[in-house]
């Protein structure tokens, strides 16, 4: 990796939710901070800064990531995708958003869009997921309001829509 100056700004190019995106950042600068102050990406949460509470969770390249450990610098070229690139549409929301909303998955909703975006990830790698995955998923979690059982309706339920999708789709 080139050698950034400490004491100026560099520009930083990636993708946001399929859309290309420029920004300056000083080499110390946070991704979440970037997301959220320079791009308006707030649905990217900070809670505990110390990548515990994964309410700041994103995926980058296609990993899970906790941008409130992830320097601006280190994503630039990357494809980065947030909350906000969950719903299919601005009008529409998603199967998994409907699924949260159906079983009232979130209460004070601090932590709801990295747990979307690690279910997200998650169901897109294993369609059949078992509740006790869901639970080992969600221990690198903090909800405070929901007690998790709503959030593990939620995605069990999201799971078998989306597996009944897929075997509508692959029997025509």
């Amino acid at each position: 990796m080139t050698r950034l100056r400490a004491d100026s700004r560099h520009a930083v190019r990636f993708a946001l939710n399929d859309k290309p995106v420029e920004v300056e950042a000083e080499p110390r600068m946070l991704l979440s901070d970037v997301l959220r102050h320079q791009l308006g990406a707030t649905g990217t949460h900070v809670g505990c800064e110390h990548g515990v509470c994964g309410a700041c969770t994103i995926v980058v390249d296609g990993m899970l990531t906790r941008s409130c450990l992830t320097l601006a610098a280190q994503v630039d070229g990357c494809d980065i995708r947030t909350v906000e690139g969950l719903a299919p549409s601005a009008d529409r929301l998603g199967v998994l958003q409907r699924a949260f909303r159906r079983n009232h998955a979130l209460q004070c909703g601090f932590c709801t869009a990295g747990i979307l975006m690690s279910l997200d990830h998650y169901l897109g790698r294993n369609p059949a997921p078992t509740e006790a995955d869901i639970r080992d998923l969600l221990s690198g979690h903090l909800c405070r309001c929901t007690g998790y059982t709503p959030i593990i309706q939620a995605a069990l339920e999201a799971a078998a829509q989306l597996a009944s999708a897929n075997e509508e789709t692959s029997d025509a």
